[in-house]
């Protein structure tokens, strides 16, 4: 266990620190205005979530489950200074702020290499934290991430995303097999839309799969796409 103080340093303290907290929500408040879906605690805390259990399905330490969650709750607080490189961003405000924590080096620098990484416009699975991260989050498509209440004004961002009445992550250690199966209304959002706003994120996941020795396999409405 990492520990701060007299108490566990995983990444549900992570959540509850001010600073986090306060990058998180400027950062989540920005994306708002840009017109992004949520990026806010809740997605960072299904992400620490599930990133932790694909290494756990995966047998790995418990020390690295913990690296993978704390990095999962903090990958998204370098949207506070830009969404264009916000993981690189995010990389330096984390290796800071767990600097200040006590966190020691060899840590701080596997959490900031994997926020780092994250994002399909300049990175990619460089380890098992950095897989799992990348995993865990582009697999996060849910309906109530979409925050334009109006449909009428919908983009083909906030169509995709609404247009997932269903999602679920299926991870099978036996068979090496990590399966995202999506359920999609596609009176709301076509085929060719899913694809041209997922196509890049899903790509990223079949490569991240393979770092972990595994393959990805994604499902629309019941028929194998990826």
């Amino acid at each position: 266990m990492i520990k701060k103080g007299g108490e566990d340093l995983n990444y549900r303290y992570i959540l509850r620190n001010e600073e986090v907290k306060a990058l998180l929500k400027k950062g989540n408040d920005n994306l708002d205005m840009l017109g992004y879906t949520d990026h806010s605690e809740k997605h960072c805390a299904i992400v620490a979530k599930r990133a932790g259990v694909i290494l756990s399905k995966f047998g790995y330490s418990e020390h690295e489950i913990e690296l993978v969650e704390i990095a999962g709750a903090m990958h998204d607080i370098g949207n506070v200074i830009n969404r264009k490189n916000h993981g690189e961003y995010g990389a330096i405000l984390a290796y800071n702020i767990l600097e200040k924590m006590g966190m020691p080096l060899e840590d701080r620098v596997v959490i900031a290499s994997a926020i780092g990484n994250h994002d399909e416009s300049t990175g990619g699975a460089i380890d098992a934290i950095s897989a799992a991260l990348i995993l865990a989050d582009k697999t996060d498509v849910r309906r109530n991430r979409v925050r334009n209440k109006d449909k009428a004004t919908f983009d083909k961002h906030d169509r995709v995303n609404y247009a997932v009445t269903n999602a679920k992550v299926k991870v099978n250690p036996q068979k090496q097999l990590i399966t995202l199966n999506l359920q999609i209304d596609e009176e709301i959002c076509t085929m060719y839309e899913y694809f041209e706003i997922f196509l890049g994120r899903m790509m990223m996941c079949r490569g991240a799969a393979e770092l972990l020795g595994a393959k990805f396999k994604l499902t629309v409405n019941g028929s194998k796409v990826l």
